[in-house]
């Protein structure tokens, strides 16, 4: 077999290779997906459906930053979930002053000051936490940061739908966060294309 011959059966064994590493990695990639249903709220948005911590698992914070924005007086998205190690951006887009704070111990209680519009201020959130944001210029302001254990999470829209992509099957405790109405929890063991749907009341 002369060098030609040899480099073009090289790369052919390292094009099945890799073929078959996707396909593997594909066939243990699950979805989590469904409905959750807020009894008493006026629609099933901001829900944060999400996996639990997982035991002997570990997940590296994301490099790339997350951004709430103050626009319209309004903070946008009104819930944002992150994993922990998360840094969030909040910037003003607002011709007014704003200020960013939460009262909660696990965001130890950070207060970001007040700054002009086109600016932002950045807090670092370490551990898992429902963290209420407030503006003590604009009362009337309420956001959400929910920072997670692991990176498996999602937002319902109003409708209540979620989907959770990317998660390895397996067994896990899955919880649902909403700002006015209890948590609810239950097991479930993800296997391909997987359906959960969750009810949370007052």
């Amino acid at each position: 077999m002369d060098e030609s011959e040899e480099a073009m059966r090289l790369r052919t064994t390292g094009w099945i290779g890799m073929a078959l590493l996707v396909g593997f990695t594909s066939a243990e990639a699950g979805e989590l997906k469904g409905t959750v249903k807020a009894v008493g709220a006026r629609h099933n948005a901001d829900a944060v459906v999400y996996v639990d911590a997982i035991a002997g698992k570990t997940f590296p914070a994301p490099a790339a930053h997350a951004v709430v924005d103050q626009k319209n007086m309004l903070f946008t998205p009104r819930v944002l979930p992150v994993l922990m190690g998360t840094t969030v951006d909040f910037v003003n887009s607002d011709a007014v002053l704003h200020n960013v704070f939460s009262p909660e111990k696990c965001a130890e209680k950070f207060n970001l000051g007040s700054w002009p519009t086109g600016q932002s201020r950045s807090y670092t959130f370490k551990q898992a936490c429902a963290a209420t944001l407030l503006c003590n210029v604009h009362p009337e302001m309420e956001g959400y940061v929910v920072v997670v254990p692991t990176p498996y999470f999602a937002v319902t829209d109003r409708t209540g739908a979620y989907v959770i992509k990317e998660i390895p099957d397996g067994a896990y405790t899955v919880k649902v966060w909403h700002p006015k109405l209890k948590e609810a929890s239950r097991p479930v063991a993800v296997s391909g294309s997987t359906s959960a749907d969750f009810e949370l009341k007052k």
